[in-house]
């Protein structure tokens, strides 16, 4: 079993940055492929980005790439969510989640899903 905290969100107004922090523990930490999705009121939960087991290797969802950072940490068990010059259509709840093979955009495809963190971006 594993269990994910986020941390980091937040009000921000547009064109400011925030970084997303996830915790896991309960397992192995560099035997899990970590990654970012989130939902938007009314709308399914989307893929945003996703790390390999080492960091080596990344995804991003066409709308965050060149503005989102994924990175992590293997000693200290957390995944960050660098976020700069956000938009309001941002504006979501994001999870992290982890599974325990190579990295995927696929919601379905994680087993481990941490609560959620609101971040919302003002106009």
């Amino acid at each position: 079993q594993v269990q994910l905290v986020e941390s980091g969100g937040g009000l921000v107004q547009a064109g400011g940055s925030l970084r997303l922090s996830c915790a896991a523990s309960g397992r192995f930490f560099g035997s899990l492929a970590m990654g970012w999705f989130r939902q938007a009121p009314g709308k399914e939960r989307e893929f945003v980005s996703a790390i390999s087991t080492g960091g080596g290797a990344t995804l991003y969802s066409d709308s965050v790439k060149g503005r989102f950072t994924i990175s992590r940490d293997n000693a200290k068990n957390t995944v960050y969510l660098q976020m700069n010059s956000l938009k309001p259509e941002d504006t979501a709840v994001y999870y992290c989640a982890a599974r325990a093979s190579s990295t995927s955009q696929a919601v379905s495809n994680y087993p481990y899903w941490g609560q959620g963190t609101q971040v919302t971006v003002s106009s």
